[in-house]
Formats: C-alpha cells, sequence, structure tokens
C-alpha cells in the first residue's frame, strides 16, 4: 500500500522552533521607601552623566533579570535594585534577559538593604551572585542605618573589599570608589572627587563661564586704559615739542 508523498512530508517535519519574546515586562514590587527609590536614582543619573560619552554599558535599578537555562519567563528571575552591564547596548528595556543579551550578567551590583530585605541580600542573593550569576563585584548598603559592605569575586568566591581612609570601597570594573556622603551611596574618583551631581555640574560650569567672561571683560578694561594712557602721553609729547 502506498502512502501519499504529502503525508509523509508531515510527519517527519519537524515543528518551527518558536523563541520566547524578549522584551519582557519587569516583575519587580515597589520599594521599601523613598530614601531607596532616590538612592537608586541617583546611581542611575551620576553613572549616566560621569559615562555620557560612553556607548558601551547599560546601567538600570529595581528591574527584573530573566536568566532561566530554559529561556523561560516563569522560571528563574530576580530584581536588582542598582546593577551595570558593560560592553552592552545603552538603549532602554524593560528587563533583562539574559539569553537575549549574548548571556551576559550585570558586572556590578548594588543591593539596597530593608528590614525586611537584609536577609535575602545578604543571603541567598549574595550566593546567586557568586555561584551562579558569577557578578564579578557586590555591593550592598542601607539608607537608614547606612551600612555598607562590598565584595569582589575572587577564584570563585566573594572577598570582601577593602576600606580605604575615607571609608569608601574601590570598585574595579567602574574604576570609581563608592562611599557614603551625607548619608547617600556616591560615587568618587580615582583622585577622590566627589562626583557631582548633573545639575551642579551644570551650575559650575555657568560659573565658570562668568569668571571667564568677567576675566576677559577686565582684561578688555586693562587694555583701554593703557590705550588712553599711552595717547595721553603722546599728546603730552606733541604739546612739549
Amino acid at each position: 500500500m502506498s502512502v501519499p508523498t504529502e503525508s509523509i512530508s508531515s510527519q517527519t517535519t519537524s515543528p518551527e522552533v518558536i523563541f520566547p519574546p524578549g522584551n519582557l515586562w519587569s516583575d519587580e514590587p515597589p520599594l521599601e521607601s523613598d530614601l531607596h527609590r532616590e538612592q537608586i536614582d541617583l546611581l542611575i543619573r551620576l553613572l549616566k552623566w560621569w559615562w555620557q560619552e560612553r556607548q558601551d554599558f547599560y546601567v538600570s535599578g529595581n528591574l527584573t533579570i530573566y536568566y532561566s537555562p530554559n529561556q523561560k519567563k516563569s522560571e528563574e528571575f530576580r530584581g536588582s535594585d542598582f546593577f551595570v552591564v558593560l560592553g552592552a547596548d545603552p538603549q532602554a528595556r524593560r528587563s533583562w534577559v539574559v539569553w537575549q543579551e549574548e548571556g551576559k550578567y550585570p558586572n556590578l551590583i548594588v543591593e539596597l538593604l530593608s528590614n525586611s530585605t537584609a536577609g535575602v541580600d545578604r543571603g541567598l542573593k549574595k550566593d546567586l551572585y557568586q555561584d551562579t550569576w558569577r557578578v564579578p563585584e557586590y555591593f550592598w548598603f542601607h539608607p537608614d542605618t547606612l551600612e555598607f559592605q562590598g565584595f569582589r569575586l575572587v577564584n570563585g568566591a566573594y572577598k570582601e573589599t577593602e576600606l580605604n581612609p575615607e571609608g569608601w570601597r574601590w570598585s574595579q570594573q567602574l574604576h570609581l570608589y563608592l562611599g557614603i556622603h551625607e548619608r547617600q551611596l556616591r560615587f568618587f574618583t580615582p583622585e577622590g572627587q566627589l562626583i557631582p551631581l548633573p545639575e551642579q555640574s551644570a551650575q559650575s560650569q555657568a560659573e565658570q563661564e562668568r569668571q571667564r567672561a568677567k576675566q576677559a571683560e577686565a582684561a578688555l578694561e586693562q587694555e583701554r586704559q593703557r590705550a588712553e594712557q599711552l595717547a595721553q602721553r603722546l599728546r603730552e609729547l606733541g604739546q612739549e615739542a
């Protein structure tokens, strides 16, 4: 008995593989307090301003990171309060989906502690970032108590980073210090300068422009006075002759 060709084709052809969407929405709960929200926004704004000439990093906060090896949204996902991925496109995203990002995980994570999350941040998340995500640097900061801790991945395990005399911790990933300034976690340059807020930097630049304009005006006035003195001297010499 012969079997129709189209029947054989329908039985042997594999079904089309359908990959899950990459634009998955973040699924993070509300932040603990205004302090937590403001701290996350502050870190994001500062780094974006400091690296404004760069197009090779992604920075975000309170965003879900999906990392299921089966590429399923319902499996294996966590939210990080602040994270930076180097070598990534800076375009805006709804979430960070590892299997759609060439397998990239964050290079640095900061978690903001609270009474309800501190245990998870110090335990489960620390183990996850160390053993599964292999995040090179992990910091945590408590906006209320100012508890500040940092770790660097060394030989597969987190080792506490050293404090410098100012109480800051160095980030090899960012090439910046992280430290507390006026009860907020801030960035400092390798030379120890506080990275200013974008608006403060704009005000400083405007003030510098005003000072340069005043100096230029003063220089012109001095030149005018010298010209007048020279002209007066020439007139006096002419009268004497």
